[in-house]
């Protein structure tokens, strides 16, 4: 699995967030984005998860259409939202109806990994803030597919929940193509190759065209 970005760039009005913008990922290899708050990071991923769309330039999957690279990939991100009314195992038991999970893990056996066996019958509306992030990381580690997307993993987790985080990406995302978007290194420190959304920026862009 590869993902190019071709002179990619994305714009809201008149304000472009990135620019110009050409790199390849790997499947089987671990990418940070970087950057501080507000920059772009998150549209950069969703820009490379299709579900926002280039102003210029292009983005090429391979080997397999554009068009139907959601079925490729599991995304986790502050602002997904879970179905509350559901329960845990419900709830992993519906995303199988749109992505299977590893074979051989059943959900209860997930639910165990990720702490959250004994809530397994308890509606998510009553789950703490840490506890449906770790639901979240469930959905997207455990799907069966060879993108991973993870935007502010460890977000509302405490440092329990940060290294069953890592532990999990180490044991069950060697084989993936890792992209984590964060400006926190403890949720990237395993991610060999780093891009920082500023030298995106058309302001950085005119400075290096400069030099």
């Amino acid at each position: 699995m590869k993902i190019e970005l071709i002179n990619t760039g994305k714009r809201y009005n008149r304000e472009w967030i990135f620019r110009e913008c050409n790199y390849t990922f790997l499947q089987g290899k671990a990418y940070a984005i970087t950057g501080s708050n507000g920059t772009g990071k998150s549209t950069l991923l969703q820009t490379i998860a299709g579900a926002v769309t280039p102003s210029e330039g292009s983005l090429e999957y391979t080997p397999i259409p554009n068009k139907g690279i959601y079925e490729h990939l599991a995304l986790a991100a502050p602002y997904l939202e879970l179905i509350e009314e559901m329960t845990s195992a419900e709830m992993l038991q519906f995303h199988t109806s749109f992505k299977p999970f590893i074979a051989g893990i059943g959900i209860k056996e997930i639910l165990e990994l990720v702490g959250l066996g004994m809530a397994a019958k308890k509606q998510i509306r009553f789950y703490s803030s840490g506890m449906k992030q770790r639901l979240k990381l469930a959905q997207a580690i455990f799907s069966d597919v060879p993108i991973l997307l993870l935007d502010e993993p460890c977000t509302n987790l405490d440092d329990n929940g940060i290294q069953l985080y890592k532990s999990l990406v180490k044991q069950y995302g060697d084989n993936k193509l890792i992209i984590v978007c964060s400006n926190d290194k403890q949720e990237y420190d395993f991610c060999t190759e780093t891009i920082n959304i500023h030298d995106y920026k058309p302001s950085m862009l005119k400075i290096s065209q400069k030099q």
